[in-house]
């Protein structure tokens, strides 16, 4: 690729953002207008998570203090309730939903990157105890990490993970199984590239090699499938959702989705009604205030990685943290330090020593969005 070209798609990699921006002003603006009824129903679409916010506030002198002024961490949670419209079609209600992904989202103090960290959901951890639907209270445990929010839900995940990383929770969203295939098929599907067939009836997907545009349903059974896709392993598993999360982006930024409220409305109207978030990121104006500082951050800066783990010693279907290299990444993103995503990242990569010197930057296995599933 010439300098030029890469010029120019590093101008179409920033677009997406700043459509973000601009796509979200639009709508908040329309609240003093004609569109305050489109404005109003987005907002109502979301659901406030006011119960987690009541629990986190009773264990408020426990959590982790905020180091850096300004730095965001989003906990992003995929759930897989059976409940509601559509979803009982992956399976029985058991008694509970458990966190099917989780992603901790942590947004610079300059908003010039933005590191997307996936938390394995069969990573054994310490989980506390929790309050439970019925208002009993669980014992703390030892146990998988979905099973916190099987126990409690959002309050008692989140609490999980200020423990484990000590990095203190801004906000979180919670999207369901309808929520996503929805998203999806607003945009009109995301193409991935496969290296060999797929043949999966648990997760309802058949596919052929090359590039394949998934339809919501297809792409839920993508980034969910384990059986036929890496032997059963969550580190592909993980590795593929965060793939199709960078695909998902290119997808709305090259139809200028974001930049047209015609195209954008649709998207929006289907991840609203998705959403479960803190109270205050339940309205479009919340959402606003926290992507409009998204706008600069190139995708090649939007970086994905899972936090270094390994088989857990007594159970190889478990996992458990790598250390020191788990605490160096949590200790950079508590801080506000640079980190840095490669295909492939040796172990003792720069910054291994774990010192203060923010430069350079400890490098993780990764990669970035703009880095095409496709390419």
């Amino acid at each position: 690729m010439t300098d030029s070209a890469r010029r120019v798609s590093g101008t179409g990699r920033r677009r997406w953002a700043r459509g973000a921006g601009c796509g979200l002003a639009l709508l908040v603006a329309a609240a003093a207008g004609t569109g305050w009824a489109v404005y109003a129903k987005l907002s109502a679409n979301i659901t406030p998570d006011e119960a987690a916010a009541r629990e986190l506030a009773r264990y408020e002198r426990e959590r982790p203090t905020a180091l850096v002024r300004g730095a965001q961490n989003i906990l992003l949670i995929g759930s897989d309730t059976r409940a509601g419209s559509g979803n009982s079609a992956y399976g029985r209600d058991l008694g509970g939903e458990r966190s099917d992904t989780t992603i901790l989202l942590h947004l610079a103090a300059d908003r010039h990157s933005a590191t997307a960290v996936s938390l394995p959901r069969d990573l054994m951890v310490d989980i506390p105890g929790c309050r439970q639907a019925d208002g009993s209270r669980s014992l703390p445990v030892f146990a998988m990490f979905n099973h916190a929010f099987q126990v409690g839900g959002s309050a008692c995940t989140i609490r999980t993970v200020e423990k484990l990383t000590d990095i203190r929770i801004d906000h979180h969203v919670v999207v369901d199984f309808s929520g996503f295939k929805e998203m999806v098929d607003a945009v009109d599907g995301v193409q991935v590239c496969l290296k060999e067939p797929i043949d999966d009836k648990a997760a309802r997907l058949k596919l052929p090699a090359g590039k394949v545009v998934l339809d919501g349903e297809q792409a839920l059974g993508y980034v969910r499938a384990r059986k036929s896709l890496g032997g059963g392993s969550d580190t592909e598993r993980m590795e593929r959702q965060q793939r199709f999360l960078g695909a998902l982006v290119d997808k709305v930024q090259s139809n200028d989705v974001l930049l047209n409220p015609v195209k954008l409305y649709p998207v929006l109207d289907a991840a609203t009604s998705s959403l479960t978030t803190d109270p205050e990121l339940a309205s479009l104006r919340g959402l606003y205030q926290l992507v409009r500082g998204l706008r600069d951050i190139p995708t090649e800066r939007v970086q994905f990685l899972t936090v270094p783990r390994e088989s857990y010693v007594y159970d190889a279907n478990r996992d458990q943290l790598v250390e020191p290299e788990a605490e160096r990444l949590f200790a950079r993103l508590r801080t506000d330090q640079p980190v840095a995503v490669a295909r492939t990242a040796p172990r003792d990569a720069p910054g291994a020593d774990g010192g203060s010197d923010p430069s350079p930057a400890p490098t993780f296995r990764g990669n970035t969005a703009a880095e095409h599933s496709c390419e």
